[in-house]
């Protein structure tokens, strides 16, 4: 069957200055549950390549792999390397067939944190709460992330490079869910949300009139409000990001995504699947 492309744009994404998110109020943002871009001030310079290699290239790191398909229907493998031999080995750049990314929960490093952004974020995120995170992903022009939702409120902030992102609002069976039994209940079947069969998906096409597109660029920060869905795909040859996940009670209102996250994470427990635990032995 043919699939039918959705024309992206959608609607505006609102915008706002770093005081102005200040004085807003982390919270305020999280009740208000739209995405927003925030600017963060010029003074703010965080680390790029050279600098996150030279404080974290010891450092153990998950290193996801999988197919250079988006609609590939199998879960990503993950390998423990270290941080150096991703920026030094040039297969993870150029292997046609695969796309990799690393991902560590450094929550537990605030130092570390606070030099690869530039500011002190501590007491911004409460990121270092039970079930809270603070992730670095570093990845390559091209690695795509299929559509899903999170359970946790997301601060996403670009230091080098730039990625494409597709925002959906809340909704479940909208968007026609993989199986829950699978571990699979936070993701779409519709795994691209630019390439969008109408005749199999309709409900989805006429959810996604109410999307966002956004391109974001270094020096800005995403609020991606929980449950809203997804995608991200990586457009430079280096993309390095931070991202803080927050648990909050928004939760409760959303019954969906509190099943699907503690059925999730019972799964992967079960199965032995990467849940974005803190790196060990990452206290500083």
């Amino acid at each position: 069957m043919s699939t039918q492309p959705v024309e992206l744009g959608g609607l505006p994404v609102p915008r706002m200055d770093f005081d102005e998110f200040l004085a807003f109020g982390r919270e305020a943002l999280i009740r208000a549950d739209v995405p927003v871009i925030i600017n963060l001030p010029d003074s703010v310079r965080g680390l790029g390549r050279e600098g996150v290699a030279e404080r974290l290239g010891g450092m153990r790191v998950t290193l996801f792999t999988e197919p250079s398909n988006k609609q590939n229907s199998e879960r990503w493998t993950t390998t423990e390397i270290q941080l150096s031999e991703f920026f030094a080995d040039e297969r993870y750049l150029t292997d046609p067939g695969a796309w990799n990314r690393i991902v560590s929960n450094i929550r537990d490093s605030p130092a570390d944190v606070n030099a690869i952004l530039g500011f002190d974020a501590e007491d911004l995120f409460d990121y270092r709460r039970s079930l809270n995170a603070a992730n670095l992903w570093i990845s390559h022009k091209g690695v795509f992330t299929q559509s899903h939702f999170d359970e946790l409120e997301n601060f996403n902030i670009a230091l080098q490079g730039r990625k494409r992102f597709v925002l959906a609002p809340p909704g479940f069976w909208e968007y026609y869910p993989r199986s829950v039994r699978q571990g699979f209940g936070d993701k779409s079947q519709a795994f691209d949300f630019d390439n969008v069969d109408a005749k199999k998906f309709p409900r989805l096409v006429a959810k996604l009139a109410e999307r966002r597109e956004l391109i974001l660029e270094p020096g800005q920060m995403l609020y991606l409000p929980l449950g809203w869905w997804h995608q991200a795909e990586s457009l430079e040859d280096m993309n390095i990001n931070m991202n803080f996940w927050l648990k909050d009670p928004k939760i409760l209102r959303r019954p969906y995504v509190l099943g699907v996250a503690l059925y999730t994470m019972l799964f992967r427990k079960l199965k032995g699947v990467y849940n974005y635990q803190p790196a060990a032995g990452s206290a500083s």
